[in-house]
């Protein structure tokens, strides 16, 4: 690899893009970043001092000083953190100011992996390869729902597909940043697709992707 590989992946929640964004990133050594954490730091860190969640402006000083080395994943994946995030990722300014904590992140000159929402449509959109995950709601909700009980959680199944439900509408319908597939990116549909046969499929297209390039 001549030049440093980016690797742009998008998808709605539990389609499987973060476990295959991981999976990329120990394959080719290069730094991975799950951005939706960094939405979810901004909110843990105002619920954390008591400070309002539709405040746009204490939110963006949030979001400005983000350390994105300090991102704890296990914190970060509780339930109520997820729905502060999703209030304030619909700010403008807090998306502006954690899409450049991004780019930078993945313009270290080692490369990089990243997820989210709108990496190859606004954030890589130069990216080397984009890949868009997907899979049925139904799928999707049962694998969260067997990830919560494997976890010691609690949850319903049909609250679960409510819940994705509603994060895609308001994800895909959102002014600023809608999830989409980038035009040029390869879409994986992961319903009847374990993850060794994604990674393989992301795989074969990656390195084609690189070798055209070069």
């Amino acid at each position: 690899m001549s030049e440093p590989v980016t690797i742009a992946i998008d998808g709605p929640a539990a389609s499987g893009k973060g476990t295959l964004a991981r999976r990329l990133a120990a394959h080719f050594g290069l730094p991975h970043l799950d951005t939706g954490l960094t939405y979810r730091a901004v909110g843990h860190a105002l619920m954390q001092v008591g400070l309002p969640l539709d405040n746009e402006d204490l939110a963006v000083e949030v979001a400005e000083h983000i350390d994105l080395g300090a991102l704890d994943r296990d914190v970060l994946s509780a339930h109520e953190i997820g729905e502060a995030a999703s209030r304030v990722a619909v700010m403008p300014r807090v998306r502006a100011a954690l899409v450049d904590a991004q780019r930078r992140f993945a313009s270290s000159g080692k490369g990089a992996v990243l997820d989210g929402r709108d990496i190859g449509t606004v954030v890589l959109p130069g990216a080397t390869a984009k890949l868009y995950v997907t899979a049925s709601p139904e799928v999707r909700a049962r694998r969260r729902h067997e990830e919560i009980n494997c976890n010691g959680g609690e949850a319903k199944y049909d609250d679960i597909l409510a819940d994705l439900r509603r994060r895609d509408e308001r994800d895909m319908s959102r002014a600023d940043s809608p999830l989409k597939p980038a035009d040029d990116a390869h879409l994986i549909d992961t319903t009847e697709m374990d993850i060794e046969a994604a990674f393989r499929t992301a795989l074969d297209f990656i390195e084609k992707a690189v070798a055209a390039r070069n």
